[in-house]
């Protein structure tokens, strides 16, 4: 499937409209997940099965402390406060019931928590590591967990603030790490080692 965009001469170069983004996240085949963060589009690696028991692993967790909650795969969030970005983390956890009637991609007003988990590829880095937090920090996201494979690490960043989060604790596979409030429960990371190459 082709999609035709119309660039918008007033746009700088390599930089692309968030409607632009939109039309072109639509007509995507569902073998490719897009996202658009610093005004740039990027390709997100489809999970493979390990990524996927982790986020499992992480559900049933939320679902035993946090009953009136639901970890969201895949939602579509609207991100960044300047450039409107548009992010799909691995999980959004959010009051059970709170995007019925939402379209593709939702506001973050309400998002207690968004959960990443590491890709074995180089764009990691940098999407997960550096643009995601700074982007999930702008939309005022409270809670921004990121599974690391390639480290073998869980980091919480919390306390967003102009931009940034306040607050970030990293702690290894295997060890047990507090979600602060609004989440509010201690995650146990021990399953996660099973999931690592």
């Amino acid at each position: 499937m082709t999609v035709m965009v119309e660039r918008n001469a007033h746009k700088p170069a390599g930089q692309m409209a968030v409607e632009e983004f939109e039309q072109l996240a639509s007509g995507a085949p569902e073998t490719v997940t897009l996202e658009f963060l610093g005004g740039q589009i990027g390709v997100k690696k489809v999970p493979d099965g390990d990524h996927d028991e982790i986020i499992k692993w992480v559900q049933r967790q939320c679902m035993q402390h946090c009953p009136k909650l639901w970890l969201y795969p895949e939602r579509g969030l609207v991100v960044e406060a300047y450039r409107k970005g548009r992010a799909r983390p691995d999980g959004v956890l959010a009051p059970d019931g709170h995007f019925a009637g939402h379209g593709e991609w939702s506001d973050a007003e309400g998002v207690l928590m968004t959960v990443e988990v590491t890709s074995y590829d180089h764009d990691t880095d940098q999407r997960d590591r550096w643009e995601k937090p700074r982007a999930y920090a702008e939309a005022g996201i409270p809670v921004y967990l990121l599974i690391d494979r390639d480290s073998c690490t869980v980091t919480v960043h919390s306390g967003p603030e102009r931009g940034h989060y306040r607050d970030t604790h990293t702690v290894n596979f295997g060890e047990p790490v507090e979600l602060p409030d609004p989440v509010g429960f201690t995650l146990d990371t021990a399953k996660f080692k099973d999931y690592v190459r």
